[in-house]
C-alpha cells in the first residue's frame, strides 16, 4: 500500500503540471512516481534538472542497465519494473541482459564494467577501490564517462529512495525476465 497520496492531475500544483505533461506524452500516462514527486514542484524540478542533461549522456541501453543495477542494490521494485519495461521498449535490451545488468553483469564486457562499477559505487557510497576505478577505465570508459555513470547512479538513487520511502504502487507492466546466474 502506497504510504502517500498519488495526486490526480487536478490535485497537482500548477508548477508541476508542465513536467507531468512531458511524462504523460512519453509514457502515455503519468507514472505514479511522478504524481507523488509532483507534490513538491521543487523536488520534481530537481529530478528533471538531473534527468534532462543526463539523457544526453552515454547510450540509452547503458543508462537503462545502470538504472537496473542501482535499483537492484537498493531493492527498488518500482524502478526495476519501470526500467525493465523501458529497457525492453526503448533500450532494445532483451530480458536476459536486463537481468544480468541488475547483478553487475553483461554479455558486453564494456557494459559489464559500467554496471559492476555503478553497483560498487552504490554499495560503498562512492568509496570504491583503486582496482574498481582501474577496471572501469581499462574497459574503455573515460573519466568524463565515469562521472556520467556516477551522475546517473545519483539520479536513480533519488527515485529509488522516493519509491522505497513511500512504497509507491507499481503501475508498469511486468516484463518477462529470463533467469540467469547472478
Amino acid at each position: 500500500m502506497t504510504r502517500t497520496t498519488i495526486l490526480t492531475r487536478e490535485q497537482v500544483p500548477v508548477d508541476s503540471q508542465a513536467t507531468l505533461e512531458g511524462f504523460e506524452k512519453f509514457f502515455g500516462f503519468v507514472p505514479n512516481l511522478f504524481a507523488v514527486m509532483a507534490q513538491s514542484p521543487h523536488a520534481l524540478a530537481a529530478f528533471k534538472g538531473l534527468q534532462t542533461p543526463l539523457q544526453q549522456t552515454l547510450d540509452a541501453d547503458i543508462r537503462e542497465r545502470i538504472e537496473l543495477a542501482v535499483s537492484e542494490v537498493n531493492g527498488c521494485e518500482y524502478r526495476l519494473r519501470t526500467h525493465s519495461y523501458i529497457g525492453e521498449r526503448f533500450g532494445k535490451l532483451d530480458a536476459a541482459e536486463m537481468q544480468m545488468s541488475q547483478h553487475g553483469k553483461s554479455s558486453d564486457p564494456k557494459a559489464e564494467a559500467a554496471v559492476l562499477f555503478v553497483r560498487k559505487v552504490t554499495e560503498t557510497s562512492g568509496k570504491v577501490s583503486d582496482a574498481d576505478l582501474k577496471a572501469v577505465r581499462d574497459a574503455g570508459w573515460t573519466d568524463a564517462e565515469i562521472i556520467e555513470i556516477i551522475a546517473l547512479g545519483v539520479q536513480f538513487l533519488y527515485t529509488n529512495f522516493v519509491n522505497n520511502v513511500f512504497q509507491i504502487e507499481i503501475d508498469f507492466p511486468t516484463v518477462e525476465v529470463v533467469s540467469t546466474e547472478a
